[in-house]
């Protein structure tokens, strides 16, 4: 009941059904179709009775089965010429006969919308029964949805076709048009007759196109049934100078990759480099203050299927919070104390000291930008004519300069190209220096990195996830690692093709300077690099990753309905 009106919700279901024979009652997400607007409509707190209007006993069973209540419809009532106003009609006076009282309202559902959410009925229900801007009030409701499009009609008597609009402009700029979605009927009762529904005063709900959704043909089926699949993902990760931008531009890979589930990214807003970049790719994003308390309201707030923190190390109270509140928890690279309450932890970098049933480490679990998968394998050549240096988003020891000034120092005299982070510190100070220097070309914010990396016939990087990008184009490569951290990388070795140097801050010029000369003077060496990292199979880590996850968070929901 809502405002003292007693509201009566009808589904009108025939068994005779032909584009999907059966469909009302076949599975649909794995129940009856019937049963998604049934369950919708008892889910309202405004909505008093819910009944089925069926000429089916098996429709009749199911509906009773999920809460609702039938009635009977007439065999003439049923054929497929009857229009649904005298459907309704009978379906509310046979309800009022056995209540023994009469409804205020009555609102037509259709079984066919399945997606239909229980605030747009209740809305319906709202604006039905309050006043609107004019201070007037609607006698029906109809649900719609803007299907503005540049259309044409044709006159049948010139025999010409002729465009039913003004101008031609993008779809966005044509004025509004509503289609009749049939999801949502509502009218008050005294309208509500043999030969219509429809009251004086007629008032329009836009519902989404999701929602719209009517099934009618078998297309309309696998649709919906794909968006009843679709996940709420958050994806929560950070990007600045002292983090580095890897752990953003992961869940930008692994947000390209859920196309049929929704993505939002949870950033700080303290972070603005984190935020640029998400604004860049035009995925959708929410911040939180730097404190956990509002970074746990926010998540909540959105309610997610899944969370995915790429934030490094998290914690302990931080991980077990959110697994407490019943939230799936997918952890990427950590180390803290979270892990243990994570439900899955993945880290293609490093290895973890002590084993735990929810991690699953290894180069098989990275994800590798879409980009390197259209890439060919690099040929080795016997000259080596560009080298790249390319040092991640910030850089923080400047192992960019350092290994630059080894180059020049050595007896190299090719090109050399530099690929500049967003977050590297000295811009302006590298730019300057060496703008007079022909065969040196700096780049920065690149695009199409796996292009500059597969010319590039040796490439200096740090020991993180960039490697993996290398390996799978297979340029030889020699690294320096920026931290005690990366030391620890477990992929970055000469099994993998790779020549590692160690902590860079501790590495000598002259030791960079041999170690490059060495190598580009050593062919075999080159080619012995590249086929070891043809070896290493980097195609099919988010593959790997999201059949485990799928896996596990199918168990998880069952084991929540026990």
């Amino acid at each position: 009941m809502y405002k003292d009106n007693k509201i009566l919700v009808v589904i009108p279901a025939r068994g005779g059904s032909k584009g999907i024979p059966r469909k009302n009652i076949r599975l649909l997400g794995g129940k009856p179709l019937i049963a998604h607007t049934i369950e919708m409509a008892k889910a309202s707190d405004y909505v008093d009775d819910v009944i089925v209007t069926t000429d089916d006993n098996e429709i009749k069973f199911i509906a009773e089965k999920f809460g609702a209540e039938t009635v009977k419809r007439d065999g003439k009532l049923a054929e497929d010429s009857i229009p649904l106003d005298p459907v309704i009609y009978d379906a509310t006076i046979q309800k009022e006969k056995l209540s023994d009282e009469e409804y205020d309202v009555v609102i037509t559902v259709q079984p066919t919308s399945p997606l239909l959410k229980t605030k747009t009925l209740d809305l319906a229900i709202e604006t039905l029964l309050n006043p609107n801007n004019d201070n007037e009030y609607h006698d029906t409701i109809i649900s719609v949805v803007d299907d503005r499009h540049l259309s044409w009609g044709y006159d049948e008597e010139n025999k010409k076709y002729f465009p039913l609009y003004k101008e031609r402009v993008n779809r966005q700029y044509l004025p509004k048009a509503y289609k009749e979605t049939g999801s949502i009927f509502a009218t008050k009762r005294e309208f509500v007759k043999e030969n219509s529904r429809l009251g004086d005063n007629i008032g329009l709900i836009e519902i989404s196109k999701q929602e719209s959704i009517d099934i009618d043909n078998y297309e309309d089926w696998w649709v919906a049934e794909r968006i009843l699949k679709k996940k709420k993902i958050l994806i929560k990760a950070d990007a600045s100078h002292e983090i580095g931008t890897g752990h953003i531009y992961r869940g930008l890979s692994i947000a390209s990759k859920l196309v049929n589930h929704e993505v939002i990214f949870l950033l700080d807003e303290g972070q603005p480099l984190g935020i640029e970049i998400i604004k860049n790719n035009n995925y959708p994003y929410i911040t939180h203050h730097s404190d956990e308390g509002d970074l746990i309201e926010k998540i909540v707030e959105y309610d997610p299927d899944i969370i995915i923190n790429d934030i490094l190390n998290t914690n302990s109270k931080y991980t077990k919070t959110l697994r407490d509140k019943g939230f799936f928890i997918v952890n990427f690279e950590d180390l803290g104390g979270g892990v243990k309450y994570a439900h899955m932890v993945f880290d293609a970098l490093y290895e973890h000291k002590i084993p735990l049933q929810n991690l699953y480490s290894g180069h098989k679990y990275y994800i590798l930008k879409d980009e390197f998968n259209y890439q060919s394998f690099k040929e080795i050549k016997e000259d080596v004519n560009k080298v790249l240096l390319t040092f991640g988003g910030t850089d923080p020891n400047n192992l960019t300069e350092k290994v630059l000034e080894s180059i020049l120092e050595s007896n190299y005299k090719n090109n050399i190209e530099i690929i500049l982070g967003l977050g590297y510190a000295n811009k302006k100070e590298i730019q300057e220096k060496y703008k007079d220097n022909e065969r040196i070309e700096i780049y920065e914010n690149v695009k199409n990195m796996s292009e500059h990396m597969h010319d590039a016939d040796l490439i200096f990087t740090s020991a993180g996830r960039t490697m993996y990008e290398i390996a799978s184009l297979g340029v030889p490569c020699i690294c320096l690692c920026q931290n005690e951290r990366e030391l620890s990388h477990i992929f970055g070795n000469v099994e993998h093709g790779f020549i590692n140097l160690g902590l860079g801050s501790e590495v000598s010029k002259e030791e960079i300077r041999e170690t490059f000369e060495n190598t580009i003077e050593d062919y075999p060496l080159r080619c012995e690099m590249n086929k070891r990292m043809g070896e290493v199979d980097l195609k099919h880590g988010f593959d790997n990753i999201k059949k485990l996850i799928k896996q596990s968070y199918e168990e998880w929901k069952e084991e929540n309905k026990k």
